[in-house]
């Protein structure tokens, strides 16, 4: 009896083990699910009055004549498939068309600079830098380091930007390597986009960490605000005595650093004269009011340069009324509201002031 007894407990117990088994078998380890190596965004741009709120590339972005400004966040760059991605620079120096920027960052120590991650790189062609002056790699070896450092930074945006995240046609600012100095994006389309007075002809291109764009023309910083540009040019002496004589509603307002900067439509003296005023001591006897009213008409409250502008537009000026712009193969108007059918030639466009850029033109424009 007792045999029987205990045959049946370790039968029991064999059972029970067995029964147990699957359940310990059953813990099994789990593969989690894929991470997303997207960077976080840096800001949002809202849309007035839509409610909404959208995350395109980095930068700050003014609507023409709203005065509002918003922030986007970064964008990234998608590798194409079968694309091995270099280094910057290892790019730029296996580049045909590329071969002066290489000497030119070689020149100014920036290769480090060059390499970072999360930056927006705006390369010159070869032929952007002979337009600019330098004609082949022993110029751009001889040139100073110190202002090829200049212009080497502000060719570089510290945040990655594909052309997609770039916003259309409004006018973006982004902040560049080079302390205090901005640059302004312009994308009417994938395919057109300027940067500045330049053209984008071949963008979206990866290298490690950064996204990069050659474009047609090379940028120069600037080191004088709008009102030290204007006073700098002899056949501007008339507006330099115009803003004098405004007082500070005029010059106050060019004399200011903003992120969006200022564009100026510069009437020439000749254009002056034709308006009705001679010569400076014409408009010393002046009224103060009617020549701030008068060149508040011709400013605007953000950077645009002369490609940027579109066909028809009616834009807003700091005077608090528009005028309208017409642009037809290269070839810019202006047409002030009391103008009549009298257009204003572009004469001398994008002229580059560390707080905006001045355009001259060749007729005062008038408001009524």
């Amino acid at each position: 009896m007792k045999k029987s007894i205990y045959a049946y407990i370790k039968r029991s117990t064999i059972l029970l083990f067995l029964g147990a088994t699957p359940l310990f078998f059953s813990c099994t380890s789990t593969t989690p699910d894929p991470v997303s190596t997207t960077p976080p965004t840096s800001g949002t741009v809202t849309t007035p009055g839509s409610g909404t709120t959208t995350t395109p590339g980095s930068g700050t972005t003014t609507t023409p004549g709203s005065g509002t400004t918003t922030t986007p966040g970064s964008g990234t760059t998608t590798t194409p498939p079968g694309v091995t991605v270099v280094a910057s620079v290892a790019y730029i120096s296996q580049k045909d068309n590329l071969k002066l920027l290489n000497a030119a960052i070689t020149r100014a120590g920036l290769a480090t600079e060059f390499n970072q991650s999360l930056i927006t790189i705006f390369a010159p062609s070869d032929d952007a830098f002979r337009a600019a002056g330098y004609a082949n790699e022993a110029a751009v070896s001889g040139a100073p380091v110190a202002d090829l450092q200049r212009i080497l930074r502000y060719h570089l945006v510290k945040s990655r930007i594909d052309q997609s995240a770039m916003p259309t046609q409004v006018n973006t600012v982004y902040e560049t390597a080079l302390a205090d100095n901005q640059l302004s994006v312009y994308k009417n389309s994938m395919t057109d986009i300027s940067v500045n007075q330049a053209k984008i002809i071949q963008g979206d291109i990866p290298t490690v960490g950064a996204a990069l764009h050659i474009i047609n023309a090379l940028l120069k910083p600037a080191s004088v605000n709008t009102v030290a540009l204007v006073k700098a040019n002899t056949s501007l002496s008339l507006l330099t005595a115009a803003i004098e004589r405004a007082g500070p509603a005029v010059s106050d307002v060019l004399n200011k650093s903003t992120q969006n900067g200022y564009t100026i439509f510069a009437p020439s003296n000749d254009a002056f004269k034709a308006a009705g005023y001679a010569d400076e001591a014409a408009i010393k006897a002046a009224d103060p009011k009617v020549l701030s009213d008068i060149l508040l008409y011709h400013i605007l409250n953000y950077r645009a340069f002369a490609q940027t502008f579109q066909n028809g537009a009616d834009i807003a000026t700091a005077q608090g009324t528009t005028l309208r712009v017409n642009a037809s193969n290269g070839k810019v108007t202006l047409l002030g509201k009391g103008n009549g059918t009298s257009v204003a030639n572009i004469i001398q466009a994008d002229q580059a002031a560390s707080n905006g850029v001045v355009h001259l033109i060749d007729r005062v424009l008038l408001s009524k």
